[in-house]
């Protein structure tokens, strides 16, 4: 018993007496790169819609229209779209581009809309970049009024 003693306080001592301050063991070097790592970290580009929805009005059922959404990069790092979808196949948004837009910097996407649908429509344009929320939203809505060229079956009156 008294040597498992003896050899647990040797050890104790051993790895004691090793430890220098670890204050001296540090790299002030690196403690600069990891404080501006994480300054930069904390930096998002923020995507600002001159409009975040548009009317096209009253359309014809079928009639293709479009618009244009700018936007300008108001953060601090520089933004990235990896994509942006619709909601439905008959709105295509296109046009955008793959380049980071530094900040201050302007862009802007197409979204064409053929049509289709009947009475109030409203469609949602998602766009997927690397800002704090990653994924932005802007609208289109349009009240498409019926083909005058399709009939109708309506039942037949007696």
């Amino acid at each position: 018993m008294k040597k498992l003693i003896l050899s647990l306080t040797a050890l104790t001592l051993a790895f004691t007496s090793c430890k220098d301050d670890a204050t001296k063991k540090i790299d002030q070097s690196n403690i600069t790169a990891a404080a501006e790592r994480d300054a930069v970290a904390s930096k998002f580009p923020v995507i600002k819609f001159e409009k975040t929805e548009h009317d096209f009005g009253e359309i014809e059922s079928r009639t293709p229209v479009e618009t244009v959404f700018n936007y300008t990069n108001t953060g601090d790092a520089p933004l990235v779209i990896t994509d942006i979808k619709s909601s439905c196949g008959c709105t295509v948004p296109q046009d955008w581009s793959r380049e980071p837009l530094a900040p201050g910097e302007a862009g802007k996407f197409t979204v064409k809309f053929n049509g289709s649908g009947t009475n109030k429509v409203t469609k949602t344009i998602t766009v997927t970049a690397n800002t704090e929320k990653g994924k932005e939203t802007v609208k289109i809505t349009a009240f498409v009024k019926p083909d005058p060229n399709k009939t109708t079956n309506a039942p037949a009156a007696h």
